[in-house]
């Protein structure tokens, strides 16, 4: 499996339609990013407290586990992408890495993320670029690690992300991925349901005034590859001594890979 889009039946011009997810519902693939980018206007601002309530906080522990696997060190660099509100960037700094270059398609969260990095004194040795993970405006073989967290599942094209990780790393480089994924322990999976399609967008609507995009969010985890497909992904995209391991039964999962 490559991606979640496919082709439709052709249009009455004679030319084909491709489409891909936007949660359950089939769009235009040139129309998705547009979508996603006004789900992530509208909770840019209750983001950090949305993640908070829709993972009972444990969000936190897996970034923490996340950060470690990226293996921060004085004099690496990190290419941050989808990085939101900051808190991989946050991590890798306070970790002792080198300079990071946090990224989002979306300007609203990364404004939320640059006002937190200056609240919190991350000022050198860190930018911020708006930044289409599927089309990277770095040189090739450039930074030390790749990471993306919570971010993949929102892309169009993420072998495109995939292989544009893989370019801009260098040789001996890293890319790690966060994401939800495919829950592994039976017992846990209509309660994962019950919360994930009834509890947060209900909380979505109280909280952040805005079911439809925490409905969204819900779906586009279902919609997602689950583990071995996208570690078969990551190896066809050119990556080495892919690995990845599940965390909380499997509701998230750390995949990565290695640039040779």
């Amino acid at each position: 499996m490559t991606d979640n889009s496919f082709t439709s039946s052709p249009a009455s011009s004679g030319a084909t339609v491709e489409e891909t997810d936007f949660g359950f519902r089939s769009v235009r693939k040139e129309e998705k990013k547009n979508l996603v980018r006004d789900v992530f206007d509208s909770v840019a601002g209750k983001y950090d407290v949305m993640n908070d309530i829709m993972s009972l906080g444990i969000h936190r522990v897996w970034k923490r586990i996340f950060v470690t696997e990226l293996g921060p060190q004085p004099g690496m660099s990190l290419l941050d992408l989808a990085g939101g509100t900051g808190d991989i960037t946050f991590g890798w700094l306070k970790g002792g890495g080198g300079s990071a270059i946090m990224t989002d398609i979306n300007s609203s969260m990364l404004s939320v993320g640059r006002d937190r990095a200056i609240d919190r004194g991350f000022v050198s040795d860190l930018s911020f670029c708006v930044v289409d993970a599927e089309a990277i405006p770095l040189r090739d073989m450039s930074v030390d690690r790749v990471s993306i967290a919570f971010g993949l599942r929102n892309c169009t094209d993420k072998m495109a992300v995939l292989r544009e990780a893989r370019r801009v790393l260098k040789p001996g480089g890293r890319f790690l991925c966060l994401e939800f994924s495919r829950v592994q322990v039976a017992a846990l999976a209509p309660i994962y349901d019950a919360w994930s399609f009834k509890v947060l967008p209900a909380m979505g609507n109280l909280i952040a005034k805005d079911r439809e995009s925490y409905q969204y969010l819900a779906e586009s985890i279902r919609t997602f590859p689950d583990q071995e497909t996208l570690a078969d992904m990551f190896r066809e995209a050119g990556f080495s001594h892919v690995r990845y391991q599940s965390l909380s039964g499997g509701i998230a999962a750390i995949h990565s890979g290695w640039r040779v």
